[in-house]
């Protein structure tokens, strides 16, 4: 007979096989791409379980947490670097999104903004996790959806995304008074209420109300170039819930990666020849710890302790994270990246050069590597 577990195992495998037996049968199904955004989805398990009873013939992924957690749960997918709403309109067929919001209302709220840049002629169908919802936004494909429907149990909700908000303003909505709010993956200050208000002048984003402003944070924005809030990506809360798991190895000796307070940035240089990364800023050392932990890859943080809290932080064995005893991130982590070579180096020996030359300047906090 087996213990318990082993014939809830056997039954849940069971399910599976006529999940995607059945998927197979409905031909709304088998061809039906689907597309997750945020890491949520994959943490819960929502992905792995919507996979074995709707049998999409692919998985794409949009987002950087979410890549990382896709990594992490080892199921086949494809990464597109991308936000969904850029993602979908590539989709040749039948397409639906998958989100897991912090609340039933923020997913609501992120689907209308999909469904929104996607157009009304486009239509959106989404499969909202949280509270188990298939909406079909703008008089989108109502088959899948209830074919959807019919395979996870989850009932439909028609609904009509609003118009383009006119002007130069951005609504955050969904927050929780107290949490980070991002523009562009760089925090810009704290939530005060559930809606957050911003706009935009010149080019440069300024807060209207329900934040209390990081000076700091609107300073690297603007320096980063002119934002178009409309297309931003605009986000409060916790990146990711979860801490990353230990996963590979990274080589010895390789290049060393840059990533200066924008810890979102790092998908778009990490390859398989980087030793190490250099992490300037608090958040951007917790981020790039994060994503890099699963992946074997040491870092080096650079921090002044502001951090915002955005990720439950890990590391890599070899990681080390130092803390400026005077002064800020900034001015100390420009140094150290000048000491960063343009061809490779052993990573071990190239962070004991930088904390030769620190010295007193820093106190250092070790991962070791065993």
């Amino acid at each position: 007979m087996g213990t318990g577990a082993e014939i809830r195992k056997r039954n849940r495998s069971s399910r599976g096989r006529e999940g995607r037996g059945a998927a197979r049968e409905d031909p709304l199904l088998s061809r039906a791409v689907m597309v997750v955004h945020g890491p949520e989805a994959f943490d819960a398990g929502d992905v792995s379980r919507l996979r074995d009873l709707l049998s999409p013939p692919r998985i794409l992924v949009a987002g950087v947490m979410a890549r990382t957690a896709a990594e992490e749960s080892g199921l086949p997918v494809t990464f597109c670097g991308e936000p969904p709403s850029r993602v979908i309109p590539k989709v040749q067929g039948a397409v639906y999104l998958v989100n897991r919001g912090k609340t039933a209302e923020s997913g609501r709220f992120f689907g209308e903004i999909v469904a929104r840049r996607l157009g009304s002629g486009s239509g959106l169908v989404q499969v909202e996790c949280g509270p188990g919802l298939v909406y079909v936004w703008n008089r989108g494909d109502r088959p899948l959806a209830d074919a959807i429907s019919r395979r996870t149990g989850f009932p439909v909700e028609e609904r009509e995304a609003g118009p383009e908000e006119k002007g130069t303003g951005r609504l955050i909505r969904g927050c929780r008074p107290g949490e980070a709010v991002f523009v562009n993956g760089i925090v810009i200050g704290t939530s005060t209420e559930e809606t957050v208000v911003l706009r935009e002048r010149n080019g440069v984003v300024e807060p209207v109300r329900g934040l209390v402003p990081k000076p700091h944070g609107l300073e690297k924005l603007t320096r980063a170039g002119p934002v178009d809030l409309r297309g931003a990506w605009c986000k409060s809360g916790m990146i990711r819930q979860v801490r990353p798991r230990a996963g590979g190895s990274s080589p010895p000796v390789g290049m060393v990666q840059v990533v200066d307070h924008c810890g979102v940035d790092l998908y778009r240089g990490l390859h398989p020849g980087i030793c190490g990364v250099l992490a300037i800023g608090d958040d951007t050392t917790a981020v790039c710890g994060h994503i890099c932990a699963h992946r074997g890859v040491p870092v080096l943080g650079i921090v002044d302790r502001d951090s915002d809290g955005i990720v439950r932080e890990g590391f890599a064995p070899g990681s080390v994270v130092v803390d400026v005893v005077d002064g800020t991130d900034d001015a100390l982590g420009a140094e150290v990246a000048a000491m960063v070579p343009d061809g490779p180096v052993c990573w071990d020996e190239w962070v004991e050069q930088v904390l030769a030359r620190l010295g007193d300047r820093v106190r250092v906090q070790r991962f070791p590597t065993g």
